[in-house]
């Protein structure tokens, strides 16, 4: 039965990593169709969604059947509640992808943001995309130093966002209402996905370590 129990915690592991995987892929195109106004990756991103809601579902129907047969206990127990919470955390990442994904095709053909904060947004998602990354091979090796790395690319982020915020609150801002709620939820959404990267971290390092960081941001 103690096979069988990890043979069960390391197929949720590998379902983690295959969702992690499917973020990488979603973050990656709509960051390109939201660069470039391509509405046909766009509405891919969007429809792939899906995929990842459905990954999410099955995930968590699994950890729960553990918790339900296998009655885990100490760490075990931890293992499983932080996977049902991590699921989440990459399915809500794969929704924000989505979101960019849904601007860019609610803006075709003219670009999100205007032209002098494009480089700022450029910027943003290539953060965006290598934190996915590296939560990816943290979810896969527990590699305490890729925390420390995950976090120091969402302060990134943040400062970027921050600088976008005071570029539109700015007076030489001379944008219309559209682009200035386009360019305020564009920004946003790239933040947060780099606040639920960083959720994911902290709870891979508690297990990794025993040393819990409390939570900063709202689930």
């Amino acid at each position: 039965m103690r096979l069988v129990f990890q043979q069960e915690l390391h197929d949720v592991q590998d379902r983690l990593v295959e969702s992690a995987e499917l973020v990488v892929s979603a973050i990656t195109r709509a960051s390109e169709a939201f660069r470039t106004s391509n509405v046909s990756l766009a509405e891919q991103v969007i429809a792939d969604d899906e995929k990842l809601d459905q990954l999410t579902v099955a995930l968590d129907e699994l950890a729960i059947n553990i918790l339900a047969r296998q009655q885990p206990v100490a760490r075990d127990l931890r293992i499983v509640v932080s996977a049902l919470r991590i699921s989440a955390s990459l399915e809500r990442m794969g929704d924000i992808a989505a979101h960019i994904a849904q601007l860019a095709r609610f803006r075709f053909p003219e670009k999100v943001v205007p032209r002098e904060l494009r480089p700022t947004f450029d910027e943003m998602a290539a953060h965006d995309i290598e934190v996915a990354r590296q939560v990816v091979e943290l979810l896969r090796t527990t590699d305490p130093r890729l925390a420390d790395s995950i976090r120091a690319e969402d302060d990134r982020l943040d400062e970027l966002h921050h600088s976008v915020f005071e570029r539109v609150l700015g007076e030489d801002w001379d944008q219309d209402a559209a682009v200035t709620v386009d360019t305020t939820l564009a920004s946003r959404y790239h933040e947060r996905f780099g606040d639920h990267a960083v959720s994911i971290a902290k709870k891979v390092l508690y297990l990794a370590t025993g040393d819990w960081v409390p939570e900063t941001i709202d689930d």
